[in-house]
């Protein structure tokens, strides 16, 4: 069997390596309704959010939609690290797709749609509640619907107990105020992302415990919704290369087979995506992944045969590059808060981004930041950007970005363009320290082409070039990324001013190429 490079899932053999997406979708939850498999995860406060990936193999994915175009909340018109929608369910109930999530500042919010690929519903609030994360909705046989979720310790000082709360049939309102059905203060001090299935009757709530970078899955189980529950931890790291394993979800296809989907905490790679075999045994719990003890502990596999039975196709890659056709950007493109209608400029080819105002502490909090995930381990950005600027303070280029941040940009100084690398990063306290440093001096109006190679361990190497046939210059010193809040590094691109009436300048990208290594 021949393994192709870390970050390719699909050996094309017949066989898959994990992760099946390395790149940053946190907290994945899957359904399958048919022949299509689809998968929503965390996206925190970055926009458009709550991601809705398609695929028919499971091991081939492709990203298709977006729940949340934007969040009707002032605050989100700002960045908000770390806030906004965290780790989404998915279900299909009566003949439409369902999609719960928390924001843990507001509270718990549903929205459905017949068609995961078009307009989904206004995001509605069935609780408005701090502290309340990580929801999962069950309708039983009865008619009777049901909604359990886990506490968020930062907003409740709560991290070890799960609550089951009625809802309405409708899923628009819940009719208590809950009870707890799981409290691991002892064996299982954090416990959280809870799935609730059924399964021959039993009840069954597959929840991650120990924490994100380190923990288990573990799976409870009751004859009754509301309890009482008996506990059994069903996936370990054990011998494996796979830290966590986290959170995620079980799918059965149309052939009957079982498969678990679940994240692993990757460092500045972000939260990435691995898929493990399941089955049930003659006691009805779960094994997952290989090398089940007597405990019933099984360890994440690392290469496995595909999912049989499912539609043949073409292995898909991850959106990535893009041409900007019609002055658009494609769907792997995310602001850093909600888009304002005047930060793109007309343009027939190539982007156009306008240069507005830096956020309150420059590029670490700017809202228009145009940022993708990390997508492979080790790839390389090349971009072509044409500054158009009116006035000192106006730049545009390209940014690697975490609570470290590395950029490379046209600025324009004195009536003159500089190219400028900018670095910041900010501390466990909250204080932001920035570094400039003056590279060279451009000519108004000329075009610079920028690169920056990434490598495994996040250690960045940028350069540029002023002509299309010379040689790369290269920038120093290198640039180590990091994650942000919850979330990977990501990459991209954008235009900021100093000026506060700023927005007349602009920088044109004609387009943005990534290559995996």
């Amino acid at each position: 069997m021949k393994i192709k490079p870390e970050g390719s899932a699909d050996l094309g053999d017949g066989h898959y390596q994990n992760p099946i997406l390395h790149a940053d979708y946190s907290d994945p939850d899957i359904v399958c309704v048919g022949d299509d498999i689809y998968m929503v995860a965390s996206s925190f406060n970055h926009i458009p959010g709550l991601p809705v990936l398609h695929s028919r193999d499971l091991v081939n994915w492709t990203l298709v939609n977006h729940v949340v175009p934007r969040i009707n909340y002032p605050a989100y018109d700002s960045v908000q690290p770390g806030k906004g929608v965290w780790a989404p369910s998915i279900r299909y109930h009566n003949g439409l797709f369902w999609v719960f999530y928390s924001m843990p500042d507001e509270g718990i919010f549903m929205s459905y749609t017949a068609d995961p690929l078009k307009a989904w519903s206004e995001p509605h609030c069935i609780k408005a509640v701090k502290g309340w994360i990580d929801p999962c909705p069950f309708w039983d046989d009865d008619g009777r619907a049901w909604l359990v979720h886990a506490f968020a310790h930062s907003r409740s000082g709560i991290k070890h107990q799960l609550q089951l709360c009625e809802m309405s049939s409708d899923a628009t309102s819940l009719l208590d105020d809950g009870r707890i059905i799981f409290d691991g203060s002892v064996s299982h001090p954090t416990v959280e992302g809870p799935k609730v299935y059924k399964r021959h009757g039993g009840y069954y709530i597959f929840a991650p415990a120990g924490g994100v970078e380190s923990g288990w899955q573990t799976v409870l189980r009751s004859r009754h919704i509301t309890g009482p529950y008996e506990a059994r931890d069903v996936l370990h790291q054990g011998t494996s290369k796979v830290n966590g394993p986290h959170q995620g979800g079980w799918v059965e296809l149309k052939s009957g087979e079982c498969w678990f989907v679940h994240f692993q905490d990757a460092a500045h790679a972000g939260r990435i995506v691995h898929l493990q075999p399941m089955r049930w045994n003659d006691n009805g719990w779960p094994e997952i992944g290989a090398e089940v003890d007597a405990e019933g502990l099984g360890q994440p596999v690392a290469v496995h045969a595909k999912p049989a039975g499912c539609p043949s196709g073409l292995p898909c890659a991850s959106q990535t590059s893009d041409d900007f056709a019609q002055g658009r950007y494609g769907l792997q493109w995310q602001w850093q808060a909600n888009p304002q209608r005047d930060w793109l400029k007309p343009s027939a080819a190539g982007l156009r981004l306008a240069c507005f105002p830096f956020g309150p502490r420059s590029l670490y909090d700017t809202p228009q930041l145009l940022l993708q995930k990390f997508s492979s381990p080790q790839f390389t950005v090349t971009t072509c950007l044409t500054p158009y600027f009116t006035r000192d303070g106006e730049q545009s280029g390209l940014i690697v970005y975490g609570e470290r941040y590395g950029a490379v940009s046209v600025c324009q100084q004195n009536g003159e363009n500089v190219l400028v690398f900018d670095f910041g990063w900010m501390s466990d306290k909250g204080e932001l320290s920035q570094r400039r440093t003056v590279l060279t001096a451009l000519q108004r109006g000329q075009a610079v082409f920028v690169r920056v190679k990434v490598l495994s361990r996040g250690v960045c190497h940028f350069s540029f070039k002023q002509e299309e046939g010379e040689g790369w210059k290269a920038i120093g010193p290198q640039f180590a990324a990091s994650a942000g809040k919850w979330v990977g590094a990501k990459i991209g691109i954008y235009s900021a001013s100093s000026a506060v009436n700023a927005g007349a300048g602009y920088g044109e990208f004609a387009y943005f190429d990534m290559q995996a290594d």
